[in-house]
């Protein structure tokens, strides 16, 4: 009798994991089609878009009249900002494709400029037209690698889901077409940059390449390891799991990670000069002890005694839950250095620094030849919105909307119960930006 008791239990159980791993293979499979079918849907929706941009050049340079040539470009524009968004949603961060993603916010950043002037008064040039010329060839050959792709995608049923797990597992998949085609297009692009496309016109051609701070000092993993103990305070018994990225790595990083007592965290520093890119500590921030105030001032003495040298200004300051977050610029006498931005993050139980990151300021720093303003405070403050409380003033380097630097006036106002940020040229006065600062957030 208890045999039977026994076998009809095991009999029972038995069915319950089959049910339950049945369900848990139907939700995977689920979670896998969705995945496919998005990764399908972007890569469609990429051949379309730059079948429609080749199309849209191709028109442009067949226009005579300027009234219609700003529309076109601005839909240039909108185009590459899709393409571009498509791309970013495709399993290809393991994949070499930086060439054809620059490709295509270059050529949106020159539709762009070029859609916003007055093409009556300036005209396009004989270098623009060129330029245009050189890009309407290069998106179609772009367009027939990726029409290549698309119909062997189509005709053999390959999935993108096979060439992420082969991209993350660095195996050679069984049919790497995929890869193959886009790894074709971003040679073609490569060569295009290289030889036809001119780079003052696409505005390309900055000194500004990025990380120039870092030098060519290498650090040692024995040197990085003590810098990471000392940024995250780690005791000397607390294991440190280290690794260093590739090569090829835009930013040769060492990365670690540790887990001790209650909390765990990361740490990225570059192999070059040894700067720490970014770090998090995790753990439970009870309730707070210090106010923002003070937590501020955690930062900013903080960031003295850090390999950051400037003198900073605290540019945005906020509370989530027990956190302060401040981010913070450096100053080149009175003027401030916004892109080249450090966010520190302060725990207001115990004040401890447990956030901080720096890639801002490691890739844009850089010395500059900063000008003189044109215009004075008060003129400036003259294109401020006359319902506006001005509250406090400075002047500043910032980025615009196609990422140059421009100094401009920088005033604090307040409209009713909203702050705001209104940044005003520095050379002609003109209203370059607005910016509502954060509040703080109602806890529902």
């Amino acid at each position: 009798m208890i045999r039977w008791i026994l076998i009809s239990i095991l009999s029972i159980g038995l069915i319950g994991i089959g049910v339950w791993g049945y369900k848990e293979h139907q939700e995977k499979n689920a979670i896998l089609i969705q995945a496919e079918n998005s990764y399908q849907r972007s890569f469609h929706d990429l051949t379309f878009n730059l079948d429609l941009l080749h199309d849209k050049i191709g028109s442009t340079l067949a226009m005579n009249t300027r009234r219609q040539l700003s529309p076109q470009l601005a839909e240039i524009w909108r185009l590459t900002s899709m393409a571009h968004s498509d791309v970013g949603q495709l399993p290809l961060t393991l994949l070499p494709f930086n060439k054809t993603e620059e490709f295509l916010s270059q050529m949106g950043d020159f539709s762009y400029r070029t859609a916003v002037r007055d093409l009556d008064t300036e005209p396009l040039t004989e270098e623009e037209v060129d330029t245009l010329s050189s890009l309407y060839e290069m998106s179609g050959d772009i367009e027939q690698e990726l029409r290549k792709v698309q119909n062997m995608v189509l005709n053999e049923n390959l999935r993108w889901m096979d060439v992420q797990l082969a991209l993350v597992n660095n195996d050679e998949p069984a049919d790497n077409t995929i890869i193959d085609g886009f790894e074709t297009v971003e040679k073609t692009v490569e060569g295009y940059t290289e030889g036809k496309l001119n780079a003052s016109i696409l505005g390309t051609s900055s000194d500004k390449d990025g990380f120039n701070m870092l030098g060519d000092q290498v650090i040692s993993q024995e040197e990085a390891e003590e810098t990471m103990r000392t940024v995250l305070g780690l005791e000397e018994n607390t294991a440190l799991d280290l690794s260093k990225t590739g090569d090829g790595a835009n930013v040769p990083l060492f990365s670690g990670s540790f887990q001790e007592n209650n909390r765990s965290g990361y740490i990225d520093l570059t192999q070059q000069g040894g700067y720490p890119l970014s770090f998090m500590i995790n753990r439970e921030v009870k309730e707070s002890k210090i106010s923002l105030h003070q937590a501020m001032q955690t930062a900013e003495d903080y960031l003295e005694n850090s390999v950051f040298s400037s003198d900073f200004s605290v540019i945005e300051s906020n509370q989530y839950d027990h956190v302060g977050v401040f981010q913070f610029v450096p100053r080149d006498g009175e003027v401030w250095i916004y892109p080249d931005a450090i966010q520190v993050k302060v725990a207001l139980d115990t004040n401890e620094v447990i956030g901080f990151i720096a890639k801002d300021y490691l890739e844009n720093y850089h010395e500059r030849q900063i000008p003189e303003a044109a215009i004075s405070e008060a003129e400036a403050e003259e294109a401020v919105n006359p319902n506006l409380r001005v509250e406090d003033h400075h002047l500043a380097i910032i980025e615009d909307d196609l990422g140059e630097e421009v100094l401009s006036y920088v005033f604090l106002g307040t409209l009713d119960s909203d702050t705001y940020k209104i940044f005003i040229g520095a050379d002609d006065g003109e209203e370059l930006r607005i910016d509502k600062l954060k509040q703080a957030e109602i806890k529902y």
